[in-house]
């Protein structure tokens, strides 16, 4: 059995979050953060703030895209939301006196990111108190700097447009997305279903006509006006036999083994075919091997009997074979899990006399 989980059925299936385009896309827009980063920090009294908001949005990405729960987990969705705030205030209260407003802000962009897949991913409210916040820093900063908080709130409000389309996206296409995977799913049931019903019309119909062959020119026979002679009646018990293997023997009834166990019964052997289902999911190698085995030994048996069982599944053995000649006794031929014989000779039973004598002495 499998250990790879289910695939998640939802919006971000639906939009390729789980596929290797979308780690590229994000890998990409990354790199576009690092370099505005990287590019404007000369002028920053400190480094380490920028590169631990840049961890910061990478790791809030990476769970993004990663994250197989949909909606989000409650402990992502709060780890989230305060990813957004933090980078900002990390970034924001590291400014130089007169900052960059194209290459020095673009943590607004991160956490705009990072609210708006909040929302594809079934967070909305946690994405609104994210970028809320945000905005809150933002103006907290400004006013801190001598800009006034309306400075920090117009370079930041912006960033609620693109929250409020995702927002209409979450209350619009995730059901849809839903519905999607359902309809779809169930057409694959109906498919299956239907492929099931016509594997088991075309399996009637293989077995009518196989009844057909076996059965007819004899019932067309008895029907006729002439009287059965002995012939007639010793083909009508070849048949009998050949149909009581066809119930209780499924996985050898076989052109191979219904033919040799035919000859074997019109040369006056006993055979007996047994399946307890021990073949149902043997490789084809092997089920060739056993078929070619069983039908060597019918071949084989001028007189006598011939019993054939297939063992139940999980047993050591797949099958056995007894043979019971006049001549050569009692054999028994045990068929492994690979189909590769390895025969026994059984012997034979103590006579009366040699237990009276025994006892004698």
């Amino acid at each position: 059995m499998s250990d790879r989980p289910a695939p998640v059925r939802d919006a971000r299936t639906l939009l390729g979050m789980d596929t290797e385009p979308a780690w590229a896309v994000a890998a990409f827009y990354l790199c576009a953060l690092a370099a505005l980063a990287v590019t404007s920090w000369g002028e920053l009294p400190r480094r380490w703030p920028v590169v631990l908001a840049l961890a910061i949005v990478t790791a809030a990405t990476v769970v993004l895209l990663a994250a197989r729960e949909d909606p989000l987990s409650r402990p992502l969705t709060v780890a989230l939301a305060l990813s957004i705030p933090l980078g900002s205030a990390l970034v924001l209260f590291n400014l130089p006196p007169d900052p960059d407003p194209m290459a020095m802000t673009w943590h607004f962009g991160g956490g705009s990111v990072t609210a708006t897949f909040l929302c594809v991913r079934g967070r909305s409210p946690a994405a609104w108190i994210g970028l809320c916040a945000m905005v809150a820093v933002s103006a907290a900063w400004a006013s801190h700097a001598g800009y006034g908080a309306g400075r920090g709130l117009e370079m930041s409000v912006i960033n609620f447009g693109p929250l409020l389309m995702s927002t209409f996206f979450a209350y619009t296409l995730r059901p849809a997305a839903r519905q999607i995977f359902q309809l779809h799913e169930e057409s694959l049931r109906q498919a299956a279903a239907d492929a099931a019903a016509t594997a088991a019309l075309e399996v009637h119909r293989e077995q009518t006509a196989g009844l057909d062959r076996i059965v007819r020119p004899m019932l067309d026979r008895i029907a006729g006006p002439e009287p059965l002679d002995e012939r007639d009646r010793a083909e009508c018990r070849l048949v009998e036999a050949q149909l009581r293997d066809n119930l209780r023997a499924p996985a050898l009834s076989v052109p191979a083994i219904a033919a040799a166990a035919r000859a074997a019964r019109a040369r006056g052997v006993e055979v007996v075919l047994v399946d307890d289902r021990g073949l149902d999911d043997a490789a084809p190698a092997v089920r060739s091997r056993l078929i070619a085995q069983i039908t060597t030994e019918l071949a084989g048996a001028l007189a006598g009997s011939v019993m054939v069982r297939v063992l139940p599944p999980n047993r050591r053995l797949l099958a056995t074979v007894v043979v019971d000649g006049p001549d050569g006794g009692i054999r028994r031929v045990e068929i492994g899990r690979d189909g590769r014989p390895q025969e026994h000779k059984v012997p034979p039973p103590a006579s009366e006399d040699s237990v009276e004598a025994a006892s004698v002495e």
